[in-house]
């Protein structure tokens, strides 16, 4: 043969080490346990709680297949290695190595999964981008924003649900709020939680000034109940009730039961006016409520810890992380990370899985240099 035969050792220590990081004891356990309660003659007779149970079972399963498969493949890819050995076959060898090729690739998608690990990471993510100073400029710039995150969205097969929207003055929007749906999104954009900055040749001035535009994105874990922890009064509530408006298909479901309510403690407003009824807005509204209650207590408990240990904390809502330049050259880059890609238009159209996995890794090595 005129390669040398490839070792597999290290392919079955990463298999050992996604074992552990995994849990695949511990699903596969828990795996047996809900299907003896999905058998149960009794168990839709409570909807919600059959629903989350189906869905996590539906998440663990799909876990241990993409363990399993990739543990195949090693024992196809050895065997294959084997053979290639005794008869000295550089065709089998190379079919060999193109399954190496494979497994290193699905290592990749199984090791993302590892970087998972927040207490809320697989939970819904409610979003809500907010246009900087600059008037018509920035208020685009927001627009263009919800449009990039609703195309990765559909892009990765999450639900993308727009609950409000404050119109621009001239064109795009002041504000959006929405909703994402399916699994690990708050996981994936936590990422994106900061101030996105915006180069470009502006498109609302004849004279086609270089401009520069600023919105936020502030992400918190969605929460259908409200966690034992955040209580809500009655009395601590403004509650608006009003006709909903915007860009009717493009942004909501234009209903006349729009609701808007606010925490009078804290100052945090939520609105939602594209569900069907009143009742059903209000009750998405307190959920979208108790999510952001219990985001501003963690942001206090963390803040608090900063001032006991004497560190200085710039990671809050106010800060920069992403730079988007369209002139007077191409680039985006996250600030954090210092990960940079070229091609402006793709991330635009909704390719910011690099930036998050960059964003997720850099957490990992930070909490470990930190520990």
């Amino acid at each position: 043969m005129s390669e040398s035969l490839p070792d597999l050792r290290e392919a079955k220590n990463r298999l050992q080490e996604a074992s552990s990081y995994l849990r695949i004891e511990e699903i596969i356990d828990r795996k047996i346990e809900l299907e003896d309660l999905v058998a149960q003659p009794e168990f839709w007779d409570d909807v919600k709680s059959a629903k989350k149970l189906s869905q996590e079972l539906a998440e663990i399963s799909e876990d241990i297949t993409v363990f399993q498969n990739l543990n195949l493949k090693i024992e196809d890819a050895e065997t294959l290695v084997d053979l290639a050995s005794e008869e000295g076959d550089d065709a089998i060898l190379a079919e060999a190595n193109q399954l190496l090729h494979d497994i290193e690739n699905d290592f990749t998608e199984l090791e993302l999964r590892s970087l998972f690990t927040g207490e809320h990471d697989e939970r819904d993510a409610v979003c809500h981008i907010q246009s900087g100073e600059g008037g018509t400029e920035a208020q685009d710039w927001a627009e263009m924003l919800v449009r990039m995150y609703q195309r990765w969205a559909e892009q990765k097969g999450l639900s993308f649900d727009v609950t409000a929207v404050s119109e621009g003055t001239e064109a795009g929007i002041s504000s959006a709020e929405f909703i994402v749906t399916g699994r690990r999104a708050y996981g994936m954009l936590q990422s994106e939680h900061g101030v996105h900055r915006l180069v470009r040749i502006s498109p609302f001035n004849k004279q086609a000034n270089r401009h520069t535009s600023f919105a936020s994105m502030h992400v918190v874990p969605f929460f259908e109940e409200v966690p034992d922890q955040i209580d809500i009064e009655e009395t601590e509530l403004r509650i608006d009730t009003y006709r909903s408006s915007g860009a009717g298909g493009q942004h909501v479901n234009v209903t006349d039961s729009a609701v808007r309510i606010t925490h009078l403690p804290t100052g945090v407003v939520v609105s939602c006016q594209n569900e069907r009824s009143q009742h059903q807005n209000k009750e998405k509204c307190m959920q979208m409520l108790a999510s952001k209650l219990h985001d501003l207590e963690r942001q206090q408990r963390e803040d608090e810890i900063a001032s006991i240990r004497g560190e200085n904390k710039n990671v809050g809502f106010g800060s920069q992380i992403r730079s988007y330049v369209m002139q007077p050259y191409q680039m985006v880059k996250d600030l954090r990370t210092n990960f940079e890609i070229g091609a402006v238009e793709n991330v635009l159209n909704g390719q910011i899985d690099p930036f998050i996995e960059s964003y997720l890794r850099w957490v990992r090595s930070e909490s470990t240099e930190i520990s």
